[in-house]
């Protein structure tokens, strides 16, 4: 019986797209996406994987490994993304150091393309640090936007997922020395409920500091972000809160869940 495709096949796909296109403008090169297939223990028939992935045309290494010895293999790997349906996995990899998040899967996925990768982050706890997180979470409203109209020109500390998103813009910017700007194979996008005053200006000023450019900027003030995402139709939207990701997937959006910062921390009180 034939593999069928799961939630992160349109993305495996969108990354072969872009790894055939980068090769086509730099023959021999090594610098694109490398996909792994972890499997733990010994119970998958990696044989039949394989060839289950080469008749979808995709191009994918298998790998075999051990609950004991999983987080040190993903970091010998380099990894800059770990992506799994088992949350337990997922938060092994996160506190070990590797950038990760728990996928999840709409009950109708809208289409997306099959030209351009298209990934949409969430900016706090997942591209920065949940430093102002924290302080709306325990203080509130005010002492929040009192804490970002201080610190405007002071920029965030790295999040879980900043590694990946500058990977990312790396490739990005091997396209554009080749001439492409709007046509890039790759297109990122940050939709934040971050307002675009005072709060939206210290997103940008973080951005800078970590040399990161990102294609579009969506500040929702708090608004719903499945009609935004909706009409970009990210490959993946990745997020810390399970509510924004369930309003994604209402939409017919693949999310992420990245299992970090405060938010999360008073999840599992509860």
């Amino acid at each position: 019986m034939a593999l069928q495709p799961g939630p992160a096949f349109p993305f495996v796909r969108a990354l072969k797209t872009v790894n055939d296109q980068l090769i086509e403008l730099y023959p021999g090169s090594q610098g694109g996406f490398r996909v792994i297939l972890v499997v733990s223990g010994s119970t998958h028939d990696k044989g039949r994987l394989q060839t289950g992935i080469q008749q979808h045309g995709l191009t994918v290494e298998v790998f075999q490994t051990e609950p004991q010895r999983f987080i040190k293999d993903l970091k010998d790997r380099g990894t800059h993304l770990f992506l799994s349906e088992d949350p337990v996995m997922v938060r092994q990899a996160l506190t070990g150091g590797v950038p990760a998040a728990t996928i999840h899967k709409p009950e109708q996925m809208l289409e997306t393309s099959e030209k351009q990768l298209r990934v949409a982050f969430d900016a706090d706890a997942v591209l920065f640090s949940d430093e102002s997180e924290r302080v709306y979470k325990k203080e509130g409203l005010q002492p929040y936007l009192k804490h970002e109209r201080d610190n405007e020109n002071h920029p965030l500390k790295q999040g879980p997922l900043e590694r990946f998103a500058k990977a990312l813009y790396r490739l990005q910017s091997m396209f554009r020395d080749k001439g492409y700007h709007r046509n890039c194979p790759i297109r990122t996008f940050l939709v934040t409920s971050r307002t675009a005053s005072y709060t939206g200006v210290r997103a940008l000023n973080t951005l800078r500091s970590f040399d990161l450019e990102i294609d579009e900027v969506f500040f929702l003030s708090g608004s719903n972000k499945g009609p935004v995402l909706q009409a970009i139709r990210p490959h993946v939207f990745f997020d810390d809160q399970m509510p924004h990701i369930n309003n994604a997937k209402e939409h017919g959006i693949v999310s992420a869940h990245v299992p970090y910062g405060i938010a999360n921390e008073q999840a599992n009180q509860n």
